[in-house]
Formats: structure tokens, sequence, C-alpha cells
């Protein structure tokens, strides 16, 4: 039975842990390896997982491979915690994968911004509002990477049936605000992962989105309870720890963000595969070389 409304936006207010989409040798899905990193995020504390994310390769997936990702990770998760499944691409795509979600158990649907180049404000709203009917009254969770459809349609969009969170994934921390007085009843969640958490958080967001709990979800968690004590000295210190792994996410024009993600579990002695194209796959010498010497700071124990 999936979580109520209340229930996962509760949740929200945690780390939202973005799975990896893991792959064989011969570029075919492997879910059995997303298993472990599932328990481990769990146990950690973690309090949502998220199929079907950005660091889930999600526009590299076909539908199919999508649908099949949701149910495993439903399966691997076993109601621990509340699992988030994106949804996105083309409309009929889209709400088959909303059904399949529903179906697989999911407890919500993170609904990705269009990427298509002619997005009409109202068209989202539209696409949105038909997405939420496919759910069957599964609690919608909004995916924002860009504000430039205006506080007039984030507005409309969370007075929506159904619509109870927006994963804020712009830096843009006073055009949160202003979205956040116009709905100070969703969850904003900051959505740019930990290093944009403080700023996200200074102005009333809540939670963050996670690529790290793939890897250290202990430290993703360290640095949720700084943030959620008002320890804003803590969670920095905390922070530095891991900027070298988001700065590297961010070489390429963001190309690398799952490939460092993925080199790291293989460094690790976890291989979840290769990074599709058009992300960067492998990382360079130099960037590998830089990801292992902060792995060997770290100190992970095996997963």
């Amino acid at each position: 039975m999936p979580r109520s409304h209340d229930a996962v936006r509760s949740a929200l207010s945690g780390i939202s842990g973005i799975l990896v989409t893991p792959f064989d040798a011969a570029d075919r899905l492997a879910p059995a390896r997303l298993r472990p990193i599932v328990d481990r995020a769990v146990t950690a504390g973690v309090q949502v997982l998220v199929a079907n994310g950005n660091t889930s390769e999600f526009y590299a997936l076909t539908t199919t491979e999508a649908e099949t990702m949701v149910h495993a990770a439903a399966e691997q998760i076993g109601g621990r915690v509340p699992l988030l499944a994106g949804i996105g691409r083309a409309l009929p795509d889209a709400l088959a994968l909303a059904r399949a979600s529903a179906k697989a158990g999911a407890d919500a649907l993170m609904v990705h911004q269009p990427p298509d180049p002619f997005v009409a404000p109202r068209g989202v709203i539209a696409y949105v509002a038909a997405i939420a009917e496919a759910g069957g009254g599964l609690p919608i969770v909004l995916y924002l990477r860009n504000d430039g459809i205006g506080l007039d349609a984030i507005e409309a969009l969370c007075k929506l049936p159904g619509v109870i969170g927006v994963k804020w994934a712009s830096p843009t921390p006073m055009r949160l605000a202003a979205a956040i007085r116009r709905a100070p009843d969703i969850a904003w969640v900051g959505g740019l992962a930990e290093t944009w958490a403080p700023p996200l958080y200074a102005v009333g967001a809540r939670g963050f989105t996670s690529g790290l709990i793939n890897v250290w979800p202990a430290h993703s968690v360290a640095i949720h309870a700084a943030l959620d004590a008002g320890d804003y000295t803590r969670a920095m210190q905390l922070i530095a720890r891991m900027e070298t792994f988001e700065d590297l996410r961010a070489e390429e024009g963001n190309g690398t963000n799952v490939s460092v993600v993925k080199a790291a579990l293989a460094l690790s002695g976890h291989d979840c595969g290769a990074v599709r194209a058009p992300g960067a796959w492998p990382l360079s010498g130099k960037q590998n070389d830089r990801l292992a010497g902060l792995l060997a700071e770290w100190n992970l124990p095996p997963l």
C-alpha cells in the first residue's frame, strides 16, 4: 500500500537519494547490482530513494528499461523507505511510465521538467495534470531544473490536485524564496545536491537530492543532520570533504555527473557498468586519479 500524501511530504524534508542504473558489460540492465547500494543507503538513514532520476541516466533509458528499474527498486526497497519514481519524456511514454510506476508500488511520482525546446508554461501544466491522472492518485513531486517558466506557472503547478512537493534544481535562492511565499504548503526540496543545500535551506527549502548516497550515504546523512540542527558551520565543514567529488561531477558541462558516481563505485569494488552516451565515459586519466585520491582519503568500507 503506497504511503499517504502527508507521509511522503514529511519524508521529502530528508534526503532524496537518486539511485544509479547498473549495466553489465554488454550494456544490458543489471538491476541486481543495485541491491547493496539500496541496502547501505537505507541502513545509513537516507529517507527517500528515487528511481529514474537524472543520476539514474533517465534520458539514456528506454521507457521499457525505466519500467524495469522502478519495479526492481520497489522490490529491493521493500517498503523500508518511500520510493519516488521519475516520470518524463513524450507524454504517451510518461503516461505509460506513470501507470507502470503505480503498479510497481511507487509511493510518489517525480515529474521531470520537459526538456523540449518549445515548452509553453500552460503546456507544462497540462503535461503534469495528465500524468497525475494516469498515476491514479499518487502524490506528485515536480522536478524543476529551470525556473524560466515563471512564478505564475510554478504557482499554478503547485495548485494541481496531488502536487505535494517541488525539487528546486536552479541555483536561484531568491527566486525560490518568492516561489515558497506563493505556495507555502508545498514541500520545497533543494534539488542541487549537498553543495547547494545550505543557501537553499536558508530561504526555506528542506531536504536535498543526492547522488553521493550511492557511494557514501552516511556522509550525506550527517550533512542533513547538521542542516536540520541549524549548524551551518558543521554542514559546511562536512560539505568541504566532498566538494571535489561534486566539482568532478560538474566537469565537461556536467557530462561527468553520473560518470564520477559510477567510477567511484567501480574503484570501490562495486562495478555498476559504464555510462551511456552522451554522458562522458570513461573518466580521463586525470579525473580518475583525482577521484581515486579522494576515495583514499575517505577510506570507505567495502560495499
